[in-house]
């Protein structure tokens, strides 16, 4: 059959955040820029963010790019890349103010400046006092955000598939990117898209665990998509889990609440964290704090009938700075536990969030793949942003209000790469079609009708399997369980069928190639646990209890074919300050 062809200069996958910059930049600069979305943009998941961005203004309190550095490299548990940690640092107050000139309505202090609330990992002075470092718009600094980046991307006459999913990455025999194959989700028909440079920016893949923070569409797809053009992802093994969502349902409760003055308390109304973090407490860490939840929970002090979580107590703050400072919160808390945090604790306990693993890539945003030991080099016309994407930033734990700043970072950096790269390359490489027959296969595979599985129950099942076998805490013994289980997933999905594609929807062959996504991704994740055989930020592994820097401090690759894993250096040296050695991480 023959297939549609658009052509632009550089597509983008994913219009959140990451996405989103990098294609201001690009419209900006005059290049055609195609911009797939499975959502309507301003539906992608950075609008779920609430807290803040993290830049050293110093609007509130002293501050400086190089404690925001410091920080962020001790966050991230000595893993992150602290050429890339300096970079983002550097830039972050930059990219904060274009972003005010760029429409986001920031909260403002009474003199008029930006307002920043303290949050998680921050400190003054390399360890000291208490920061007070991120942006915020109230609690809605993702929401604020993607919409001022979408209505600029319309000024700016940004080319936007919306409701398409791609399906796979095009690639010639030299190992160029030349774009991909993507679905109309409403019609079913596909579409080539051919470019010159092509950016993965689809966010994370939360959905592996059956209570997340995550939108539903949060399934992996650009990382899987990277993973069977032969591109290992990085480190997954570091999945976040939130301190804070809603006991039993996941919804997110943002840190803000804590940097606002809010704190956890046990059965007993004891502010526990102040035995496991006696300086920072409430704002240390978010691996920490998610660990002495479960501590709490597993050791009998839990809240509730059941004992099975405990409450983020915020009355205390008085009703004008929450209606002021967390009206999202409040309504989120009486419209799903019913109470009113004005005057009842939230019930919380810790829940999947961030992928800190992804696509690697540098601090340009090109995708770097291995050539042999200690060499990598760019794929080239393939760039990745924002949660999909591994810089690495983030490390083995991502510190709260990073997120933001990552995605506009490094989106932005992205895009003033590919614009040089455009203007080195002004012609389209030719596409042959056999590259497009990868993609049209998986097509096929779920047009076929019979007897099968269930897409539904076998996703419902491998969710069920990660959070019980690759959780808060891990050991040898539950990881190997949780790889033989989900191996068997990845053989029953073989066998799965689309039942009678005249009385479903046909979303539903949207749905079985996200699954075939997660499943990917989730081997990905329990392989790189069962194989890291220490403890680092938010990998807890109750046999290897401490850090091991002689042997682990190394990022870990895996690779689809053969489910085989290698690894590289970290990368301690920064861009121009002296580079800080690992010490002890306590709060």
């Amino acid at each position: 059959m023959a297939i549609a062809k658009r052509k632009f200069d550089s597509l983008v996958i994913g219009a959140g955040g990451g996405g989103l910059r990098a294609a201001l930049q690009l419209s900006r600069a005059e290049a055609t820029v195609a911009v797939v979305s499975k959502v309507f943009p301003t539906r992608s998941h950075t609008v779920a963010a609430q807290g803040g961005m993290n830049a050293a203004l110093a609007n509130v309190l002293p501050d400086n790019w190089h404690w925001h550095m410091y920080d962020t490299v001790k966050g991230s548990d000595y893993l992150g890349d602290q050429d890339a940690i300096e970079y983002m640092c550097r830039a972050a107050s930059h990219c904060v103010i274009e972003l005010e000139h760029s429409g986001v309505p920031f909260s403002r202090l009474d003199n008029g400046k930006i307002y920043q609330r303290p949050f998680g990992g921050q400190s003054q002075n390399f360890g000291g006092d208490q920061a007070a470092r991120t942006c915020a718009a109230a609690d809605r600094t993702g929401h604020a955000i993607l919409h001022a980046l979408y209505q600029q991307n319309i000024r700016a006459k940004t080319h936007f598939f919306d409701e398409y999913f791609a399906v796979d990455l095009l690639k010639d025999d030299e190992g160029y990117v030349l774009g991909a194959l993507v679905l109309d989700i409403e019609t079913g028909e596909p579409l080539i898209i051919e470019a010159k440079t092509t950016l993965l920016a689809t966010g994370g893949v939360g959905q592996l665990f059956r209570t997340n923070t995550n939108a539903r569409i949060n399934t992996g797809d650009g990382m899987a998509m990277a993973l069977r053009a032969g591109i290992p992802v990085q480190d997954m093994e570091f999945f976040q889990f939130h301190p804070t969502g809603i006991a039993g349902k996941g919804m997110l409760i943002t840190e803000g609440v804590r940097g606002e003055g809010g704190y956890l308390i046990n059965k007993d109304g004891e502010r526990f964290m102040e035995r496991y973090a006696p300086h920072a407490r409430d704002l240390a860490s978010r691996d920490i704090v998610s660990r002495a939840i479960a501590i709490e929970v597993r050791e009998g002090r839990g809240c509730g009938p059941r004992g099975d979580h405990v409450l983020l107590k915020l009355d205390h703050l008085g009703a004008d700075v929450i209606h002021k400072r967390l009206p999202g919160i409040r309504e989120t808390a009486i419209t799903f536990v019913h109470v009113d945090p004005v005057d009842t604790p939230i019930p919380v306990f810790p829940t999947a969030h961030y992928t800190m693993g992804g696509i690697p890539t540098n601090r340009f945003g090109q995708v770097v793949a291995p050539l042999g030991q200690l060499v990598e080099e760019p794929v080239p016309g393939l760039y990745a942003a924002g949660e999909c994407a591994c810089v690495s930033v983030h490390g083995a734990n991502r510190l709260g209000g990073n997120s933001l700043l990552d995605i506009i970072v490094f989106g932005r950096a992205a895009g003033n790469h590919i614009i040089g790269y455009l203007q080195e390359n002004h012609y389209h490489r030719p596409l042959h079609a056999d590259s497009v027959d990868r993609g049209m296969q998986r097509l096929a595979r779920w047009d076929q009708q019979g007897d099968g599985e269930s897409v539904d129950n076998l996703r419902m099942e491998l969710q069920r399997e990660m959070e019980n076998h690759c959780g808060v805490f891990r050991t040898a013994e539950v990881l190997q369980d949780g790889v033989v289980k989900i191996k068997a997933i990845e053989q029953r999905l073989q066998h799965a069928r689309i039942k009678d594609h005249s009385k479903i929807f046909n979303t539903a062959r949207i749905e079985a190639m996200e699954l075939e996504n997660m499943v990917d991704l989730a081997l990905a994740t329990v392989i790189s646990a069962q194989a890291r055989q220490e403890s680092r930020g938010a990998h807890s592994r109750v046999d290897f209890p401490e850090r091991d820097d002689v042997h682990w401090m190394k990022h870990t690759l895996f690779f689809k074919e053969g489910y085989k894993l290698d690894y590289k250096p970290v990368r301690t040296k920064p861009l121009s300050v002296d580079s800080f050695p690992p010490q002890k991480r306590v709060y």
